[in-house]
Parts: C-alpha cells; structure tokens; sequence
C-alpha cells in the first residue's frame, strides 16, 4: 500500500508516527492521505476509512489540524495495514 502513495502522503504519514504527536497535521492532508487509500466522504463530511480490516468513521476537527486522538487512531489504523515510520 505504500508504494500508492506519493512523497507528499509519505511525509504525513510520517507526521502522523513522529513522537511525540506533532499538533501540526492538517486534516486536509489526513484526508487527502486516507483518499488516496480508498477513504470516502459521507453526506455528513465524515470520512470513512477501511485500513488494515478496520473500518474506522473520522468526523473533521473544529479547526486545520487534528487532535491527539485522531493521531492515536491514525498510528493504530496505519501500522494494522502495515505502514509504519519512514514507510517508502
């Protein structure tokens, strides 16, 4: 899966594995990741994410970046399907 991903989704990924959690990762780029990965958007703006034989509903955050947990979520997710840091 992670040859799909171009540098740019490479580096979030990489964002979202840093320790500690970085508090600068913008859902935008989340998002964009996740899609790359075959997420889709709800009618409600969630995102909803299969990875790694996990279905995972992400809502957006109140503002650009997400919080601590999604990062949590995110790592967990990630590392089921097989990406981990520095993953190329």
């Amino acid at each position: 899966m992670a040859e799909e991903l171009g540098s740019h989704h490479r580096g979030t990924v990489n964002k979202v594995f840093a320790h500690p959690a970085s508090g600068n990762i913008e859902w935008r780029e989340v998002k964009s990741m996740l899609e790359t990965l075959g997420a889709y958007e709800e009618p409600n703006g969630a995102l909803r994410v299969t990875l790694g034989g996990e279905t995972e509903v992400l809502r957006p955050p109140h503002g650009k970046d997400i919080d601590t947990q999604m990062v949590v979520d995110l790592r967990r997710m990630l590392t089921r399907a097989g990406f981990s840091a520095g993953s190329q």
